[in-house]
């Protein structure tokens, strides 16, 4: 048996072209989805994603507003930055690109964004309507995830689902989301990591297993139940003289054994990347949604 890929680039294309339909609509009720993307600093790995992302926006037509500062921006110039995209109208989405500087307290940057305008999902106020199960703007790769399941229909109700990872950006708010009672959720749900006891036989468990450890090719193909889908969230660079770049990126799934055992699984690269970006392209278009709603009172 060879597991059937499920193509995060395939998906997103789908959701992109339901994504320029409501922005055509919006924008014939005079308004344009605005999305302000801030970096701190030079990280390479940060600039790569914000130049996906304003991509992605020039794409699709929505607004971008890049704020790149320097390194040594103060914890309060970027509050102050953050407090003006709050009030700023043509401003639907705020995404502060992490990590930020030593000098900067993340959490206090994420708590002064609007929930309103939290399209990253990262917000006490959002996770907390997150676990609750009121609507709320999803954090961008887990909703990717579930997209990818609920578009490739696999039907988790009633399903055990293991996700390995407990980050606060995938594993936990990832297990909320599939425990909802939902479309694409209604899962019996465990987190693991890398203190679980026996973590093999865990694994060995689930229906769906869900690979966000950020250790490379750490689960192996032999550790799933057969017919078991993977959904693999890692990126690991790894080094291979063999590649022109000197390296090749891998997820968290050992992908050669896995694919032999695996119903479906989804590659890396290809798979959950192109995703966080659609769903981040997603929560601006829903957030520009509402704000039309509230002009017209609801309807």
């Amino acid at each position: 048996m060879t597991a059937t890929l499920i193509e995060g680039k395939l998906v997103a294309e789908e959701i992109r072209a339901e994504l320029k339909k409501r922005i055509a609509a919006l924008e014939k009720e005079g308004i344009r989805p605005g999305l302000a993307v801030v970096l701190v600093g030079e990280d390479p790995a940060s600039q790569v994603y914000v130049g996906m992302k304003e991509k992605s926006c020039a794409e699709l037509g929505i607004f971008s507003d890049p704020h790149h500062l320097p390194a040594g921006t103060t914890q309060a110039e970027l509050l102050t930055l953050v407090r003006r995209l709050n009030a700023d109208s043509r401003i639907n989405g705020i995404l502060v690109q992490l990590p930020l500087p030593d000098q900067i307290d993340e959490t206090a940057v994420i708590e002064a964004i609007d929930p309103d305008k939290d399209v990253d999902g990262f917000h006490p106020v959002t996770l907390g309507r997150l676990v609750i199960g009121v609507d709320t703007f999803r954090p961008c790769t887990p909703a990717g995830v579930q997209e990818l399941l609920l578009r490739s229909g696999v039907n988790l109700e009633g399903k055990s689902v293991v996700i390995v990872g407990r980050s606060n950006i995938v594993g936990k708010p990832l297990a909320n989301m599939l425990l909802q009672k939902a479309p694409g959720a209604n899962a019996t749900v465990t987190i693991a990591h890398s203190r679980t006891a026996d973590l093999p036989a865990v694994v060995k468990g689930a229906d769906v297993v869900v690979a966000a450890m950020g250790s490379p090719e750490f689960i192996r193909g032999e550790w799933l139940k057969p017919g078991a889908v993977v959904i693999d969230v890692g990126v690991n660079r790894v080094d291979d003289p063999r590649a022109k770049r000197g390296y090749r990126l891998v997820g968290d799934v050992h992908f050669e054994s896995a694919v032999k055992v695996a119903s479906r699984i989804s590659p890396v690269p290809g798979g959950v990347g192109p995703m966080t970006i659609v769903m981040l392209m997603t929560n601006t278009v829903l957030s520009a949604e509402r704000t039309l709603k509230k002009r017209t009172g609801g309807k």
